[in-house]
């Protein structure tokens, strides 16, 4: 028996998907809920998650940004000062043995330099917390060439140096290079790009979220992929799926977002 399981602070958790995800996850005794329901129900869940008494935060049936109001409210909030708010995903793809970690999809149009900082502290995070002893991390972008047209490139340079100062640990950076690139070594040696990362990428960094969003449902409707999605650099992470992920989905996320927490 899961002693030290952790605690779920769950919005409106009304729909038949919650419902099930709830179940499963008390039947396999990875974790327990505190449910909140009503017009405040969000406020009072964030409240729960602020005075240390629940470890997640996860949306049931209410929309996300009723949820997110409350967790972004600036007194009442649990946004922690001078940290970014991203979204960040883990893909189980079929016939793919590593996962692949992606940001970010979801929360930041186009993230600037100390935005792009967070969101590779987060995945770096969320790949050791995964296993990953050495994560490898592509800058992806449609060109890997340095371009003053796609002021991108200049914030993935910015990245670059940091890595090499030691400001993430130990991991390899590598880009700007495409998505094929960073996951197929044959298109790596074909283009003569010389980079570890090529070919081996444990996570992906988007230029905006148009390109990360586009993947996102790429990944789902045409690789038929498993993706967790949590919001990190709020107290704890925040489990917001879409109202069309499947239950499996929803799951895979709850549970990847208990491997986030440090307990």
């Amino acid at each position: 028996m899961n002693e030290n399981k952790p605690k779920v602070a769950i919005v409106n958790p009304a729909d038949d998907h919650t419902k099930e995800v709830m179940q499963r996850a008390m039947d396999e005794n990875v974790a327990e809920f505190v449910s909140f329901y009503g017009d405040d129900a969000s406020v009072r869940a964030v409240e729960c998650v602020r005075s240390g008494n629940a470890d997640l935060l996860m949306k049931g049936a209410v929309n996300t940004d009723v949820l997110l109001r409350a967790a972004l409210d600036k007194e009442r909030g649990i946004l922690q000062k001078g940290r970014v708010m991203a979204h960040i995903a883990v893909a189980s793809i079929p016939g793919r043995e590593r996962p692949i970690i992606f940001s970010d999809a979801a929360v930041i149009p186009r993230p600037d330099i100390c935005q792009m900082d967070a969101i590779v502290r987060y995945t770096v995070e969320a790949a050791r917390n995964l296993g990953i002893a050495i994560p490898k991390v592509a800058l992806t972008n449609f060109t890997e060439k340095e371009n003053p047209k796609f002021p991108q490139t200049a914030v993935y340079q910015e990245m670059r140096l940091r890595a090499g100062e030691g400001l993430y640990g130990d991991v390899v950076i590598g880009g700007p290079m495409d998505v094929k690139t960073a996951l197929d070594s044959e298109s790596g040696s074909i283009k003569g790009i010389n980079s570890p990362v090529v070919g081996n990428a444990d996570i992906l960094i988007f230029p905006n979220i148009e390109a990360g969003n586009t993947f996102y449902k790429t990944l789902t409707l045409f690789a038929h992929a498993t993706i967790a999605g949590w919001l990190a650099g709020t107290q704890v992470p925040v489990v917001v799926t879409s109202r069309a992920d499947s239950v499996e989905s929803k799951y895979y996320s709850l549970i990847t977002a208990i491997k986030m927490t440090k307990r």
